[in-house]
């Protein structure tokens, strides 16, 4: 029988779009049908009969006590600083706006560097750690640079951190304090992309950009985990999320599919609701035109800088996990940003990063529409601390 308590059950990597199978014991990045170039998925040997509360028993409250369905084989390489398992809050006083809906915050402002992205960058160091690689680059809007950095520190691995120069400074000093090679570009996150994958190319670095390598993703996916285990094994109707890459919107979605193969949870889904900025909606306008790709689209500067992303790479992979849940796409301005953060900030008492302030007018948006249902169980997902944004907000 296998030792759970230290055996990841990952079998293989596997296309989600054409199919092909790839092995986890070798450095991969996305699938290498030039004909496809889809990021790849981790699949595991899902078992029968464990059951969720004794395997669970005990275990740290972080992400790694999801250690079977995450990708790292020797615990050995497990760079952690003690992220996930952040709480799931109740709308407190803003509960007037909900009337008779159930709406809860999952709040990822407490997670090393301050953000969700320490998340799937834990996951991606441990694996490349354990692959045997010593640099690694990542173009960034800014959150997962600093956690790169971090990750990357407390592993012994280089960091290469490409990042816009409008990008509020404390990322950058963040970057830095940690040992990382910071360099600024003049213009968006995908310009950063084009000029990383250059360096990398040029000095074979390992790139981490979202999606394309297989293992932030699987960092995220266990918010999706933590979302079903804090609420009982039972899911919402309705989760809201802050959509720029999409990593955790699919990575949610993955860990719900695994979930039921374990039998923890059945086969309802929450509708899923990408919540995007208007300067970079082309998630939002692609799904309501009904196409299967986004088109690139980028208005400029906006105070969320983690939605300043003109194209996600995983854009059909977005589309058609929106589709598949009976989900939504939504676009909200910066005015409407920055009084959501003021609000939620003046009457709950939390800071929110401008991305999660968005779905809170994504909320009432929605609700008002009646697409959100009186008696629907609502999750809305902060990604970030607001403290780090300061200098995109008035006071």
């Amino acid at each position: 029988m296998l030792d759970l308590q230290t055996i990841s059950l990952i079998s293989q990597l596997k296309c989600p779009n054409c199919g092909t199978s790839y092995s986890h014991l070798t450095v991969q990045t996305v699938c290498q049908n030039p004909d496809c170039l889809s990021s790849l998925y981790s699949e595991y040997d899902l078992p029968d009969g464990l059951i969720p509360e004794q395997l669970l028993a005990g275990r740290p409250t972080n992400m790694w006590r999801y250690q079977e369905f995450l990708p790292v084989v020797d615990p050995a390489n497990i760079v952690t600083l003690g992220e996930g398992f952040t709480p799931i809050l109740p709308l407190k006083n803003l509960k007037g706006f909900a009337e008779e809906n159930e709406v809860f915050w999952k709040d990822e402002s407490g997670n090393p560097t301050g953000s969700f992205k320490a998340r799937g960058i834990s996951a991606a160091v441990s694996k490349a750690k354990e692959l045997g690689i010593t640099n690694i680059v990542t173009p960034t809007a800014g959150n997962a640079g600093g956690a790169l950095a971090a990750y990357c520190a407390s592993a012994g691995i280089t960091a290469h951190v490409y990042m816009p120069k409008l990008t509020p400074n404390i990322f950058k000093d963040e970057c830095r304090l940690y040992g990382a090679v910071l360099t600024e570009v003049d213009g968006n996150i995908s310009d950063c992309g084009r000029i990383a994958n250059e360096k990398a190319v040029a000095n074979d670095w390992f790139q981490v950009s979202t999606l394309k390598e297989p293992y932030r993703l699987e960092g995220k996916k266990t918010m999706g985990y933590e979302i079903a285990e804090q609420l009982g094994w039972s899911l919402p109707d309705v989760i809201l999320y802050p959509t720029g890459g999409g990593t955790g919107l699919l990575g949610i979605w993955k860990a719900f599919d695994e979930m039921e193969g374990l039998g923890w949870i059945g086969s309802k889904r929450p509708r899923m609701v990408a919540v995007q900025s208007n300067s970079c909606d082309g998630i939002t306008q692609a799904f309501h035109q009904k196409k299967t790709y986004s088109e690139a689209i980028d208005n400029g500067f906006t105070i969320a800088n983690g939605l300043r992303v003109p194209k996600p790479y995983a854009d059909k992979l977005i589309l058609k996990v929106l589709r598949e849940s009976n989900g939504n796409a939504i676009s909200i301005n910066d005015c409407e940003m920055e009084a959501a953060l003021k609000e939620i900030a003046f009457r709950e008492g939390m800071l929110f990063a401008p991305e999660g302030a968005a779905l809170w007018q994504a909320f009432k948006k929605l609700k008002a529409t009646n697409w959100i249902q009186t008696g629907e169980r609502v999750l809305l997902l902060n990604t970030g601390s607001g403290y780090k944004y300061l200098e995109n907000i008035s006071i």
